[in-house]
C-alpha cells in the first residue's frame, strides 16, 4: 500500500507571503499586505494537518510585524529630527 503524502496549502502561501513580508520590509505598501495576507493564510491553515509551515508563517508574520514597526519608527524619529 502506498503512503499518500498530505500538504496544506494555505500553510504554504501563508509561509511563503510572511517570508515575502519580512524580505520586503522596507517598501511601505507592499509590506502591510503581504504581512495581512501571510498571517491570515497561516492561520487558517493552522486547522488543517500538517501544520508546521502554518506556525511557521505565523511566526515569520510576528517577525515581520515588529520589523514593520521598528523600521518605521526609525523613520519618523529621523524625519523629525529636522
Amino acid at each position: 500500500m502506498t503512503e499518500v503524502k498530505r500538504s496544506n496549502g494555505l500553510a504554504v502561501a501563508g509561509f511563503v507571503l510572511a517570508l515575502l513580508g519580512l524580505v520586503f520590509c522596507w517598501i511601505p505598501i507592499l509590506n502591510w499586505i503581504l504581512w495581512l495576507l501571510g498571517l491570515i493564510f497561516s492561520i487558517i491553515g493552522v486547522c488543517r494537518p500538517p501544520r508546521g509551515l502554518a506556525i511557521a508563517g505565523i511566526v515569520l508574520s510576528s517577525v515581520s510585524l515588529i520589523a514593520i514597526l521598528v523600521f518605521f519608527g526609525a523613520l519618523f524619529a529621523a524625519a523629525s529630527m529636522y
